[in-house]
């Protein structure tokens, strides 16, 4: 399984983004899909989770009413819709998932950068 990111860009405070994870190899064998942003000198953390069966969906409270998870089966792809974007949105937003043997595999992540 390879996983693709794309999307990220500058934009200002208050706009939306969306970015894509385009995932190749057995999109059906994964057990859940999410994103975890990064950003300057801070850790890697957890935004938010998709649980490819059932569609159920998770948030960090940091995202929660501003950021939707979603996944489109039929063309092997993951989306992150982000609206109303924060100066603290600002990092490399990294595509995760886990597959039926609980192995997680990374994209190699897109720059997402709010300006005042």
């Amino acid at each position: 399984v390879q996983l693709a990111e794309s999307g990220g860009g500058f934009v200002q405070v208050g706009s939306s983004l969306r970015l894509s994870c385009t995932v190749s190899g057995s999109f059906f064998s994964l057990n859940a899909m999410g994103w975890y942003r990064q950003a300057p000198g801070k850790h890697r953390e957890w935004i938010t989770h998709i649980i490819n069966s059932s569609g159920g969906t998770k948030y960090a409270d940091a995202v929660k009413g501003r950021f939707t998870i979603s996944r489109d089966r039929a063309t092997n792809t993951m989306y992150l819709q982000m609206n109303n974007l924060k100066p603290e949105d600002t990092g490399v937003y990294y595509c995760n998932a886990e597959d039926s043997d609980y192995v997680t595999y990374w994209g190699l992540g897109t720059q997402v950068t709010v300006s005042l």
